[in-house]
């Protein structure tokens, strides 16, 4: 009995014994485990901190690399062009050419197409005018016949409508929506109609030499909303500008003649304005220009007034530019050019003998019939020379390419 109960006894301890050494030894995996688990973590720190610095360096390295190809392509200069496309087979003396979103917009008294920058003709209409006029705004282009009687509206797929007006055109301005606002002259009295893009009439203001003045300019925001018209009248002596602003939207519905804004300078001539979108306009003044802002009731914001005499002006959606006559012999012009919050961006003294100064996708381009230049939007002067042929227009359709129009017929040309 003694004997078993003492078999009894080890058999325990020894189970006892086991279990112990059980449980230590999970205790042991358990810290091992733990102790893997935190060397696995601190190796997938240390790697993706690793990979972490080495995407960094390389994202750094590459905006480096950007940074200065922009800054070498911003200051590089070319001293030649080649040709990339020429198109002989073109009645230069009546065919106008301006650019359309990329493509080309080439029309005459006998028509009008859109022609891609290959030169291979996306679309084309007929029509018969004496004296067509066009402006463009994005994918929308009207052509009207001054001093006739027809409009045309057209977007990138051709002819959306056309009217036949009662009075003379005197200007006609597109949106980007295809809104048309057009300066009719009826002897004693004006009238300034604004349609829509099929050619149905929207709405009809009559003007008068007296009230509100003789309109010279008109423009329409992005999106319809907004016409702005310049007129002149004289006040007393002094001849006097008027840029006012009608609303066709629910806001103007109850002002007079729809006009929710409207501003007077006197001694002052306004011969130009634009809606550089939706909610951004200019009036280009005869000593200097006024910015305004706002998308429902435009304020005036900004007034630049120079005491040079202008000579020429140019703008964009992004820059406005002044040229005056210079005193120097060496340099005949100075250009002073402007953001759009009325800051000073640069100012350049140049000896260009130009006829045409414009802005074009970006570019300042100036030209006479023998000479082209092109400057960037810093001032930097990235081609000038002499051109085969006479030159009858030039704009930029792309990245270093260009549309050079001349009596020997139609080249994209690109710098080198």
């Amino acid at each position: 009995m003694a004997n078993t109960i003492k078999k009894m006894i080890r058999k325990h301890k020894k189970k006892k014994l086991m279990a112990q050494k059980a449980r230590l030894a999970r205790q042991q995996g358990k810290i091992e485990t733990e102790k893997e688990k935190d060397d696995y973590q601190t190796r997938l720190s240390k790697h993706k901190r690793k990979v972490a610095k080495k995407t960094l360096i390389t994202v750094t390295a590459v905006i480096v690399i950007v940074a200065a190809f922009i800054i070498y392509m911003e200051k590089r200069s070319y001293h030649n062009y080649k040709i990339l496309q020429t198109s002989e087979q073109e009645d230069i003396v009546s065919t106008n050419y301006v650019e359309m979103e990329g493509n080309i917009l080439r029309y005459s008294p006998d028509g009008v197409s859109l022609v891609s920058n290959k030169m291979e003709t996306l679309w084309s209409e007929t029509y018969s005018m004496q004296n067509p006029v066009a402006d463009v705004q994005g994918s929308r282009a009207v052509i009207a016949d001054k001093d006739g009687n027809s409009i045309f509206m057209f977007d990138k797929n051709g002819k959306t409508g056309n009217v036949t007006t009662s009075y003379s055109i005197v200007k006609a301005k597109v949106s980007e929506n295809g809104l048309v606002a057009a300066i009719l002259d009826g002897g004693d009295d004006t009238w300034i109609n604004f349609y829509s893009f099929d050619g149905s009439l929207i709405a009809e203001n009559q003007t008068r030499i007296d009230d509100p003045g003789y309109p010279l300019d008109v423009a329409i925001s992005d999106n319809g909303v907004i016409m702005m018209v310049t007129y002149q009248f004289v006040d007393g002596n002094d001849t006097t500008s008027y840029v006012a602003f009608y609303n066709f939207g629910d806001v103007g519905q109850n002002e007079d003649d729809r006009i929710v804004s409207g501003y007077k300078y006197k001694g002052v001539v306004v011969p130009q304005i634009e809606y550089l979108d939706q909610n951004r306009s200019i009036a280009i003044r005869d000593d200097g220009f006024t910015l305004y802002r706002g998308g429902q009731i435009p304020k005036e914001v900004k007034t630049i007034k120079e005491d040079k005499e202008i000579v020429s002006t140019f703008f964009d959606d992004d820059l406005v530019g002044l040229v005056f006559k210079n005193d120097s012999k060496d340099k005949l012009y100075t250009m002073n050019v402007y953001k759009l919050d009325g800051t000073l961006k640069f100012k350049k003294d140049f000896n260009i003998p130009y006829t045409t100064i414009k802005m074009s996708d970006g570019n300042i381009l100036m030209y006479n019939s023998s000479q082209i230049c092109i400057m960037n939007s810093k001032g930097v002067q990235k081609y000038m020379g002499a051109v085969d042929g006479t030159v009858k227009n030039f704009f930029k359709i792309g990245w270093n390419r260009y549309i050079l129009v001349s009596d020997g017929g139609v080249n994209l040309i690109k710098l080198s």
